[in-house]
């Protein structure tokens, strides 16, 4: 995402010919391959633990930490290798969008870019729709490495259970709120649906 923005606000009249279908899902599929690889390594590992206690699981959905948490065989070995596959996960993305934004070459550029826009309202957005993205980037590596890289003690795992909310639901949730509800064509389109539907309502009464 960052790539993207990066390549339409410096090279907005490249971007069709470097954003193509195919270099788009090149990139999916790196991340999808790359991920469910490194996960299914943990996964293998957790297979081989032994089970014993009860069978209820205190979180929201099926994670790795409180899976650890039901076993009675040690899992200081998957904690371990969880931590150490984690961080290079997390910290490369988060490294690369971060010298995205904060290299001298990038922000100078981004900052000519955006000051040749000629509207205040062009310049308003592109500096708002960064730093949004900026943000949401913050608070879901941070979240995520709170819960991976560190894993929560006993008196932790409702803490874990918060900051699982905050990248599952609350990251998702924004992301719509900052790339598609504040373009005019979007809000154009969801204003003509809301008063078909109110039509449509009207019709039936």
């Amino acid at each position: 995402m960052s790539f993207d923005r990066y390549v339409a606000i410096c090279r907005p009249l490249h971007y069709a010919t470097i954003m193509t279908f195919t270099h788009q899902l090149q990139m999916v599929t790196f991340c999808w391959l790359f991920g469910f690889s490194l996960a299914l390594c943990v996964y293998i590992l957790l297979s081989k633990l032994t089970f014993c206690g009860p069978n209820t699981i205190n979180h929201f959905y099926c994670d790795v930490a409180p899976l650890l948490k039901l076993s009675c065989s040690s899992t200081s070995y998957i904690e371990l290798v969880t931590a150490v596959l984690t961080f290079p996960i997390l910290l490369s993305p988060f490294m690369f969008i971060i010298v995205t934004y904060i290299s001298i070459i990038t922000y100078i550029s981004i900052i000519q870019t955006i000051l040749k826009i000629p509207s205040s309202t062009g310049r308003h957005k592109a500096f708002s729709t960064c730093s949004s993205h900026l943000i949401i980037v913050c608070m879901y590596y941070g979240t995520l490495s709170s819960i991976y890289i560190f894993p929560p003690r006993d008196n932790s795992i409702n803490l874990n259970k918060g900051l699982s909310v905050l990248y599952t639901l609350v990251t998702p949730l924004f992301n719509p709120l900052i790339y598609c509800l504040r373009n005019q064509d979007i809000r154009g389109a969801i204003f003509k649906y809301i008063q078909y539907l109110k039509l449509q309502k009207a019709m039936d009464i």
